[in-house]
């Protein structure tokens, strides 16, 4: 499709990369990585026709076809949504058109004649065409590109001019979907959706025909859909089989060969320097001297590139503060005649990291901020607890600072008694040396803005952090390393992110607002869900149990299953439990092969015994795998970190069929009451 040969590109000294040698295939689905500056949108554009190569060729074979999704910037108008994504049709659309016409013709005409003859076969070869194109299923394609980038259905008649610049990029996104060019080029698709848009997104992905190319620091949304990394690092492009996972193993390994090579040529050019001067002036020794000479001009020597600059902090740990952080009881917002909450209650206990999900305006971020205090509840109460100290980051922290301060004197005023080199020091440790710590705040960037606001967070510890979207234009190993302070952070975190892997990791419960409520679910977004998939069932007979007397002022709670063993644990078990699961299920089989006979009493009362055995079984491999997860946060050695997660996965299979066995009994006994 395209070709890259001895590809450079430079603005004005700053060299981007050099000596690309690539050829983007029909099937590729690439995902483009590097940190913020490297040159990924350039690259992009350069493979769009956008952007001119300033060294080597490149080369697109005849019939390509680009479509290009900036990271933001488009605007459009003078159409309603639907109008504006059926625009792309306009070839099939004036199909249609003239199959009408024709079809009008026809009724006209002698169908003796020779017109009539001309007329119905130029009909039947654009139907055949218009048919072939789906030309019958446009309006369909339509509804389902747009419903699954979040737009409702009373949406589709809005004018474009009226949704802001985020939905402006989604209707772009659906226009180019819709397109369906050979290759598709997309920096940062995800930047303006939801995690349910990226959902779709993913799956429409994993189905698309053709190839594509595309920018994301969205670790999960590069595993899924990606099948090789291209990484733009040291002003060079390298390329690596697979998805993001495999990449930074391969990273890894590949930096481990590079350093042991560096480390063994080293060692022989001492020696063959060692060798030289010693024998330089003996004429006896001439020849063998002179052949090392030549073997050091020919040697190609290696390099280890520059370490690469990432962020490096950790949050300060705050004062503890009492169990319960903060509390909704039945608690209301609305805007006006707007309602956006009603009836929330919950409970924030210390050291929960819960993330907020929802689709854009369920009212995650107005939630957020009636958890920090900046806006009144319109009814019911928000309480904190003992010694609660809230700290809040916005999404748009950065338009509170002043632009016309420089980065320097501003964190000087915020902190009047630190040094120059402590400051100099945390600004560095978010990438701001040199010079840029002079840069007035109103030049920065969107990363180096938001790198600054979180820099500013750290002049004053707090046990309570409420952080809306933090990651926005935040690099891959920019999240890593932030991911990595949460996790170590002793406080309480509530945070908004639309990125799966960031959430996956960082939450111990998830608070879904949808419906203008608030529903809780413990665990990860992964195990929320499953949970949604399987229509909020309980699969725990303890948590089913619990799930009796949960809830405050009818709060909606989901069941509590602490511990559980994840959404897709593998089936099986050790020989432990393996005879009692057989035994059992020969005696419900028996019941099957009986039709609707019942049980004898004894047999009953044996289930029943079982029943509870389980019961116990189960908390007690609950409580195992709570202990498992809690150690792998905390590294001791590799050894441990290798025999906690073997045991993980033990505990999970014997959970999962402890589990299976458990609905099989209270079927069965549920059927002879």
């Amino acid at each position: 499709m395209i070709q890259l040969s001895a590809a450079g590109k430079r603005y004005g000294e700053k060299l981007v990369f050099e000596d690309l040698d690539w050829l983007v295939t029909p099937q590729d689905r690439i995902g483009v990585v590097g940190a913020n500056g490297t040159g990924k949108s350039t690259l992009l554009k350069i493979l769009g026709g956008l952007e001119t190569l300033d060294y080597g060729t490149i080369t697109v074979a005849k019939g390509i076809t680009f479509g290009y999704l900036p990271q933001e910037g488009l605007s459009l108008s003078g159409r309603s949504v639907f109008d504006e994504c059926m625009s792309v049709f306009t070839e099939l659309l004036g199909i249609e058109q003239e199959l009408h016409a024709l079809a009008g013709k026809i009724s006209e005409l002698d169908p003796a004649s020779v017109e009539y003859a001309e007329v119905a076969d130029r009909y039947h070869r654009l139907d055949h065409e218009f048919g072939a194109r789906d030309g019958y299923a446009i309006e369909a394609q339509v509804g389902t590109v747009l419903a699954g980038l979040g737009f409702q259905k009373e949406d589709w008649q809005r004018r474009t001019e009226e949704f802001s610049g985020g939905w402006q990029m989604r209707i772009a996104l659906a226009k180019l979907l819709l397109q369906r060019p050979n290759l598709l080029l997309l920096d940062e698709p995800t930047n303006h959706l939801d995690l349910e848009s990226r959902n779709w997104l993913e799956e429409y992905l994993q189905a698309y025909p053709y190839a594509f190319v595309l920018i994301s620091h969205d670790r999960y949304f590069l595993d899924v859909t990606v099948k090789k990394i291209v990484e733009i690092w040291n002003k060079r492009v390298h390329f690596y089989p697979g998805n993001y996972d495999k990449y930074l193993a391969q990273k890894t390994q590949r930096l481990e060969q590079l350093q042991a090579a560096y480390k063994n040529q080293r060692e022989r050019v001492e020696q063959l320097q060692a060798f030289i001067n010693r024998f330089r002036y003996q004429a006896t020794k001439a020849k063998q001297v002179q052949s090392r000479i030549k073997e050091l001009e020919r040697m190609e020597r290696v390099e280890i590139p520059p370490e690469e600059r990432t962020i490096h902090f950790k949050f300060p740990q705050p004062k503890p503060s009492g169990r319960v952080v903060a509390e909704f009881i039945g608690v209301e917002k609305s805007y006006g005649e707007k309602l956006v909450l009603r009836e929330v209650n919950f409970t924030i206990e210390r050291g929960d990291r819960l993330a907020l999900v929802g689709v854009n305006g369920a009212g995650k971020s107005t939630l957020i901020r009636l958890l920090a205090g900046l806006e009144p509840v319109s009814g019911g109460e928000r309480q904190l607890g003992h010694n609660v100290e809230a700290d809040y980051f916005a999404q748009d922290q950065y338009k509170q600072l002043d632009a016309e301060m420089r980065v320097l004197d501003d964190l000087e005023k915020l902190a009047p008694r630190a040094t120059q080199t402590e400051l100099r020091s945390l600004l560095g440790s978010f990438l701001f040396s040199e010079g840029d710590v002079f840069k007035r705040i109103g030049v920065l960037s969107g990363g180096e803005r938001n790198r600054y606001a979180l820099a500013r967070m750290l002049m004053y510890p707090s046990n309570f952090l409420l952080l809306d979207e933090p990651t926005n234009h935040l690099d891959l190993r920019a999240k890593d390393v932030l991911l990595e302070a949460l996790e170590k952070f002793t406080g309480t975190v509530v945070f908004v992110s639309h990125d799966r892997y960031f959430i996956d990791k960082l939450a111990t419960k998830v608070f879904e607002v949808a419906e203008r409520t608030v529903t809780v679910f413990p665990g990860n977004y992964e195990d929320f869900r499953w949970r949604k998939e399987q229509g909020g069932e309980l699969q725990n007979p303890s948590a089913a149990k619990a799930a009796k007397g949960a809830g405050r002022n009818g709060a909606a709670e989901a069941a509590p299953l602490q511990n559980t063993a994840g959404p897709f644990p593998n089936r099986g078990i050790d020989d432990t439990g393996a005879a009692g699961v057989n035994e059992t299920r020969s005696g419900a089989n028996a019941l099957q092969q009986n039709g609707r006979k019942r049980l004898n009493p004894i047999k009953l009362r044996q289930m029943q015994d079982r029943q509870r055995e389980l019961e116990e079984q189960i908390s007690r491999v609950e409580a195992e795998i709570g202990e498992c997860e809690s150690g792998l946060q905390r590294y001791v050695s590799a050894e441990e970190t290798a025999r906690l997660a073997s045991l993980l996965e033990k505990r999970r299979s014997e959970l999962q069929a402890l589990l299976g066995e458990w609905e099989e009994l209270s079927a069965t006994i549920e059927g002879n009451a």
